[in-house]
C-alpha cells in the first residue's frame, strides 16, 4: 500500500465563475475579475517538475481556483499528466460544468482511482440557476467512471433555514449528508466565523449534520499553533501560474520549482515559528500530519462517508491513501535539528519587527485590537 509522502496544495489565480455566493473569500476581498490564469507553464512541464523521483514519492497535489478550477482549460491536461507521473490529485469544483467532467474522465482513464473531486455546493446559486440537477449528475458521473469524491457545504446563514432540504436531498442523491466546512469572514480583523449567530449557536446549526470535518476545523479556528510543525518539508503551497513553491500560506518568499525542472528542491521544515495567526486549511495540513506531535483524524476520516447501502464516497485504494500520515513516509528532526531550524528562523527576522513586536505585546489587549483595526 503506498504511503503519502508529500502535500501541496496548489493554486492556479483564475477568479473566472458561473457562480455568485456572498461568502465567496475572492469576493469578499473584491478580487473576482472574471480572468483566466496565463500559466507560464504547459501541463507536462509541470508534471515533470513534480515527478515522483524530484518529490521523493508519492505525494497528494490538491488543486484548486480562485475561480471555478475547472473554468482554466489547462487543468485537465495538469491533472492527467500529474496522475501519469504516479501522484494522488484532488480537484476542489463547483460541479457544474458538465462537459468539463466528460473531458476529465477521458483524459484521466488509466488512473481514475488516484483522482479524488471536492465538491462544492453552493445551494442556493445552484437553485437559482436550476443547476442543482445538473451539480448531482456530475457527482454521479465522477463515482461511476470509478474516482472518489466528498459533497461539501460551507455553512453559513442563508443556508440554516435549509438545513433540513440539504440533508434530505444529499441523502437521496448520494447516500449521506455533506461534510462541512466552517466558513471564514476575511473582512474583519482577526478573521472570525461569517455568521451573525453566537459561536454556540452557530455550532449548534453545523452539528445537525454530524460531520467531522466540520467538528475539526470548528476546533481548530482561530487557534494558534507553536508546536514544530514540517509544512515547508513535507508540504508546501503551489502557484501551478509561476511555479512559486511557499513553506505555508503566510510564508512571504518561496522558490521556482518550475524554472529548473532538473534542479533538487530544497525543502526546509517551518518549524515553530507559524507566521499564521491559526491553521489556515488544518483539514488539510494537520490531518496529514504536518504536527506529528498532534494527534488528529486522517484525511479521509474528515471525508468519507459510509452511505446507506453500504458504499463510500471514497474507492478502496483512495482511502487507504488518504488515511496514512505524513510522518509515515518521513523521518522527523532530532531535538538539536529543530533547534537549528528554530534559531535560524528567528535570526532571519528584522530587528524593526523584534522591537513591534515586543511592544505589541506589552500593551493592554484593546490597544491591539484598536491598532490591529487601522492597519
Amino acid at each position: 500500500m503506498e504511503k503519502i509522502k508529500r502535500f501541496f496544495e496548489c493554486y492556479i489565480p483564475v477568479t473566472v465563475c458561473n457562480l455568485e455566493c456572498h461568502y465567496c473569500y475572492v469576493i469578499q476581498e473584491n478580487r473576482r475579475s472574471m480572468k483566466l490564469a496565463d500559466l507560464q507553464y504547459t501541463p507536462e512541464h509541470i508534471a515533470k517538475a513534480l515527478r515522483k523521483e524530484r518529490l521523493g514519492g508519492t505525494c497528494l497535489i490538491s488543486i484548486c481556483g480562485a475561480g471555478e478550477t475547472l473554468a482554466q482549460k489547462e487543468v485537465i491536461d495538469i491533472v492527467a499528466a500529474i496522475l501519469a507521473e504516479g501522484h494522488y490529485v484532488n480537484i476542489t469544483s463547483n460541479g457544474t460544468l458538465s462537459k468539463r467532467f466528460d473531458e476529465l474522465i477521458e483524459k484521466c482513464k488509466p488512473n481514475l482511482n488516484h483522482l479524488h473531486i471536492s465538491f462544492s455546493m453552493h445551494y442556493l446559486e445552484l437553485l437559482r440557476l436550476n443547476l442543482l440537477d445538473t451539480f448531482f449528475s456530475n457527482i454521479s458521473k465522477i463515482k461511476n467512471a470509478g474516482a472518489s469524491f466528498l459533497l461539501q457545504i460551507n455553512l453559513c446563514d442563508a443556508y440554516i433555514p435549509h438545513i433540513d432540504e440539504i440533508k434530505k436531498i444529499s441523502l437521496e442523491k448520494v447516500g449521506a449528508y455533506p461534510q462541512v466546512a466552517l466558513t471564514r469572514n476575511e473582512e474583519t480583523t482577526p478573521i472570525s466565523i461569517h455568521t451573525k449567530l453566537s459561536d454556540e449557536e452557530y455550532l449548534k446549526q453545523g452539528q445537525k449534520f454530524e460531520s467531522p470535518l466540520f467538528e475539526f476545523t470548528y476546533k481548530n479556528f482561530n487557534v494558534k499553533r507553536c508546536e514544530f510543525c514540517y509544512a515547508g518539508n513535507w508540504s508546501g503551497t503551489l502557484d501551478l501560474q509561476t511555479g512559486l513553491l511557499k513553506k505555508c500560506y503566510n510564508e512571504t518568499s518561496g522558490i521556482n520549482i518550475f524554472e529548473d525542472i532538473n534542479k533538487p528542491i530544497l525543502f526546509e521544515a517551518v518549524g515553530s515559528n507559524c507566521k499564521s495567526t491559526y491553521c489556515f486549511n488544518s483539514s488539510h495540513f494537520m490531518s496529514l500530519g504536518v504536527i506529528p506531535e498532534l494527534s488528529t483524524p486522517s484525511y479521509s476520516d474528515l471525508r468519507n462517508r459510509v452511505c446507506a447501502d453500504g458504499s463510500e464516497w471514497l474507492q478502496p485504494e483512495m482511502k487507504a491513501f488518504l488515511n496514512s500520515k505524513l510522518c509515515e513516509s518521513n523521518e522527523e528532526y532530532s531535538e538539536k535539528e529543530k533547534r537549528k531550524i528554530n534559531k535560524a528562523a528567528k535570526e532571519q527576522i528584522p530587528f524593526t519587527v523584534k522591537v513591534k513586536a515586543k511592544i505589541k505585546s506589552s500593551l493592554p489587549e484593546s490597544i491591539i485590537k484598536k491598532y490591529d483595526s487601522l492597519k
